[in-house]
């Protein structure tokens, strides 16, 4: 392990830099509270996307990071602010109009449109839970309703009273002239709708610990700060928050960004030091707009997962983070067959290597071996010529390329197969347009066919892949119309698998059999 701290110190790995940077923050001393705190914040307004999945999934590569550099204990908590007021009903729930009513009432107090628990709040907060939980992250989780409610918070809240004047002057510099005439960092529960009013105080009373405000009809009412009564707006509560717990670490989305400094200021103003942050791109979907909660657009949690294994989406995540990532069908085979390539890297790679694989960052030091004999990508394709609806259709294929696989020694490939069978049959198959070949094309198809015949030696992908060369050398400049010919004529794609090592796979005479039919157009008729 001195070895590999050695190399993680020296790692230009994203989580490891961020690592370093993190326990610069404990130079002179360590945390008073004997552990260094991560937290990721979610409000459960929405159904949880896979972006909130994307920050927990990250935070947990620093945290694993940090943990290899540092012998300081570390946490991780996930807060959800489910005491927020629903500003609109999404989209993607069933009978939104029922939910109509319960408009700013805490979400922990809008009923669940699926009767499945005791609220909105809850059936989000469970959802997120249960994505967390597949994918064995160890978390604490903290509800905002709870936090408050219990007099956790009670502390920090009647500071906030105390220094009402300071932190306001922090937000009314952010706010337009307008926003200004109604704004308070606190937002009172109306004792009698339980409505999260947005409301100015009429008076805030420091030493008793209460507000004092006017409710839309005009009446007036004093609540304590305490208790749950009243809640923060969500910008001090960032600030609040950090302050309450004493967080270490936070993450979020580029369009948190402009509210940093208003963040910090405001956890100071609380007497608590802000945390060191990492901001990232956001995800798009596949029109190139952001993934939101209540628009419910992207890709969800469930959704990758009924094509792809758990790792891959880890995988997916940890690319890039600085960078907007297009997150929509077409990125789930790349990221399954590239996680599977630094697997099988993993183990023949020095320290440093080994600290900059994303396998490493995905499983910490228990990295499996991959199992998977064809790529995913093959799969697909091998999928489209069989017109495959089941798994044993491609086992079938691929035991006779690999007589020692099978569904009970090569689990990940099982899974794999599974996967490809459903992708091919959602995503592939309505979009495969088959094409006549061009003159210069049929002789080529029938150069490649002719030698396929004669072909007596060994079913090897690099020697096969020697042929298909040979056919496309002298007749097409550049090589890669020749292969975009095989995969338009024969596969109905534009792209497609190298092809030496699909003839492999599929069979020799199996692809005899396949030109065959693309030459007498066999198979742009079946369209």
């Amino acid at each position: 392990m001195t070895a590999f701290r050695d190399a993680a110190l020296a790692s230009k790995a994203w989580p490891f830099e961020e690592a370093r940077r993190l326990l610069k923050r404990f130079d002179k001393r360590p945390p008073e509270k004997g552990y260094v705190l991560f937290e990721t914040g979610y409000g459960p307004s929405g159904l949880p996307h896979i972006g909130t999945f994307g920050e927990v999934a990250r935070t947990t590569m620093i945290r694993r990071a940090f943990e290899v550099i540092s012998d300081i204990p570390t946490k991780l908590i996930c807060f959800s602010d489910d005491l927020d007021g629903m500003r609109k009903v999404p989209d993607n729930v069933p009978d939104p109009a029922a939910l109509q009513p319960y408009l700013q009432q805490p979400l922990t107090k809008v009923p669940d449109p699926w009767g499945d628990t005791p609220s909105f709040g809850h059936y989000n907060n469970a959802m997120l839970r249960r994505f967390l939980d597949t994918f064995g992250f160890q978390y604490d989780f903290i509800s905002a309703t709870d936090f408050y409610g219990s007099g956790q918070f009670d502390a920090v809240l009647l500071r906030a009273a105390e220094r009402y004047d300071d932190i306001m002057k922090i937000m009314l510099k952010t706010l337009r002239e307008e926003r200004r005439q109604s704004y308070s960092i606190f937002l009172p529960i109306h004792p009698e709708t339980g409505r999260v009013m947005y409301v100015p105080m009429k008076h805030v009373d420091a030493a008793r610990g209460e507000v004092v405000f006017d409710d839309q009809d005009g009446r007036e009412w004093t609540v304590p700060v305490t208790g749950g009564r009243v809640k923060l707006q969500w910008k001090p509560d960032f600030g609040a928050r950090w302050a309450a717990l004493g967080v270490d670490f936070e993450m979020y989305g580029k369009d948190h960004s402009t509210n940093e400094k208003v963040y910090d200021s405001i956890c100071r103003a609380l007497g608590g030091q802000p945390p060191n942050h990492f901001t990232y791109e956001l995800f798009l979907d596949e029109k190139g707009e952001k993934i939101s909660k209540s628009k419910g657009n992207g890709l969800s949690i469930d959704e990758w997962l009924q094509y792809a294994s758990t790792e891959s989406l880890s995988y997916f995540m940890f690319q890039k983070p600085k960078t907007a990532k297009r997150l929509w069908w077409d990125v789930i085979p790349k990221a399954v067959d590239e996680y599977h390539q630094q697997l099988r890297a993993y183990a023949g790679q020095d320290d440093k290597a080994k600290a900059a694989n994303p396998v490493y960052h995905i499983h910490g030091e228990s990295v499996p071996k991959s199992d998977m004999v064809i790529p995913f990508a093959m799969l697909l394709n091998l999928a489209s010529v069989s017109a495959a609806d089941d798994k044993e259709t491609l086992w079938g294929f691929i035991r006779r390329y690999a007589p020692d696989a099978t569904s009970q020694t090569h689990p990940q490939m099982d899974r794999a197969v599974g996967c490809a069978v459903r992708y091919y049959n959602d995503f592939v198959k309505p979009t495969k347009v088959y094409r006549a070949p061009t003159q210069l094309e049929r002789e080529a198809l029938l150069d490649l066919k002719s030698r396929l015949e004669a072909w007596t030696g060994p079913v090897d992908a690099d020697a096969l892949q020697g042929e298909v060369f040979a056919c496309g050398r002298e007749r097409f400049d550049p090589m890669r119309d020749w292969f975009k010919a095989l995969y338009e004529v024969l596969l109905g794609a534009s792209q497609g698998p190298r092809f030496g090592g699909f003839i492999a796979l599929y069979g020799v005479n199996e692809t005899i059999a396949l030109i065959d039919k693309g030459l007498s157009g066999a198979l742009s008729a079946s369209q």
